[in-house]
């Protein structure tokens, strides 16, 4: 098994879902769609880029002058490690309770429960 990353801020888990959906880019591309989201500073974005490599949660190329950003790990990856920790913390370890919490706070869609009823026949 890989080894455990460390777990993003809510910024952090902004700025690697811009990565996931757009692909790498430069710190002005992320802040661009940041931007159009709600107010962000270039220089936070930058920082927060920065603190992120050293974290290892995204990959910097410095082949250019401006550098290139990418999300370190898939997005399955973090959201798997997310959801765990949740579990863990939140939930005290009980799957049941977990996907009880999530069920009662927003309605999910016939097409989610068939997905999430096809995911508990597979994990049978």
């Amino acid at each position: 098994m890989a080894a455990k990353l460390p777990r993003p801020t809510d910024a952090e888990l902004e700025i690697l879902t811009v990565l996931w959906s757009r692909g790498p880019g430069t710190v002005r591309e992320i802040h661009e769609v940041l931007a159009k989201r709600k107010p962000a500073q270039y220089t936070t974005v930058l920082k927060l880029l920065q603190i992120m490599a050293e974290k290892g949660l995204v990959r910097r190329d410095e082949k250019q002058r401006a550098h290139i950003y990418e999300a370190a790990s898939p997005r399955e990856r973090i959201q798997q490690q997310l959801a765990g920790d949740l579990l863990e913390r939140a939930f005290n370890g009980s799957a049941a309770n977990l996907m009880q919490g999530a069920l009662s706070a927003r309605k999910a869609s016939k097409a989610e429960l068939a997905e999430m009823r096809k995911l508990l026949d597979q994990y049978e």
